[in-house]
């Protein structure tokens, strides 16, 4: 069966979308199109420029016999910077005011087009080239942890506070809520994860940095070292944390009662 030009684009850049951070070699596509790699290789560069000119991601060229093309999710500067302007504007609405300095944000961080997003921000200032997994704690997190773990195309481990029996011998500490100020407890399977894996570890909202901290914690367990840590929205940032070295989002500033959203300005230093 013959494929038009135009039809070998629209496939290749569907599988490119659906497979992130996968390698797709000439002759894959050679066998999948039934179509010369000389040929082929001209329609790649239509793609990749495409992706370049509309800055819709990248799509890097490895080189060699075994070499092909990828397609890394990548917000640039000015795409990221509108995305999270439009959350903050959101987050605002007075309508969201909760008792106790509560937010409500569920309708956003469920929201798969706007988690999808945060995923792609994520990727695209996390560096996870050497990672294994991306790791959150239940419930909140998780929406905009897979979202990360599919942009990244990395598996997702998720924490429990409460053990489950389908999940097999697991291991769990104590922690202290920044939250709620109370001491919880968190658990992870035994079979979960690898012996020295590399891991990003994502989270919500962060106030002391009490539930990143524990999540770090039960890594040292598994003997995984966390190579980056990433927060949704953090709360006065600059205060004392019980973490450092994290990436976060949106910063929420309470001061004399008034609250102020907005972007981490820091986070477009390497984008």
């Amino acid at each position: 069966m013959k494929i038009k030009k135009t039809e070998r684009i629209a496939a290749i850049v569907k599988m490119l979308l659906d497979n992130p951070n996968n390698i797709y070699t000439l002759g894959y596509f050679s066998d999948t199109f039934h179509t010369a790699k000389s040929t082929l290789s001209e329609d790649i560069v239509v793609v990749k420029n495409i992706f370049e000119k509309l800055k819709l991601g990248k799509i890097l060229t490895i080189a060699g016999a075994a070499g092909g093309i990828k397609y890394i999710p990548y917000l640039s500067k000015d795409k990221a910077l509108t995305f999270l302007e439009e959350l903050c504007r959101q987050i605002e609405l007075p309508e969201r005011q909760l008792v106790g300095d509560f937010l409500y944000l569920i309708d956003l961080i469920y929201d798969p087009v706007y988690t999808r997003k945060i995923g792609e921000v994520f990727a695209s200032v996390l560096d996870y080239s050497r990672t294994d997994y991306v790791v959150t704690i239940e419930t909140k997190g998780i929406p905009m942890a897979h979202m990360t773990a599919a942009a990244m195309n990395i598996p997702l481990l998720i924490i429990r506070k409460n053990i489950k029996v389908s999940e097999g011998p697991t291991v769990s500490i104590n922690y202290l809520s920044g939250t709620s100020g109370s001491i919880q407890s968190m658990s992870l399977s035994r079979k979960s994860i690898k012996p020295n894996s590399k891991v990003i570890l994502i989270d919500d909202v962060m106030r002391r940095g009490g539930t990143l901290k524990g999540m770090e914690e039960l890594m040292k367990e598994f003997n995984a070292r966390v190579v980056a840590k990433g927060v949704f929205m953090e709360v006065n940032p600059g205060e004392d944390k019980e973490i450092k070295d994290h990436t976060s989002l949106i910063h929420m500033i309470q001061k004399d009662g008034q609250r102020t959203i907005r972007v981490n300005e820091d986070l477009f230093v390497h984008l």
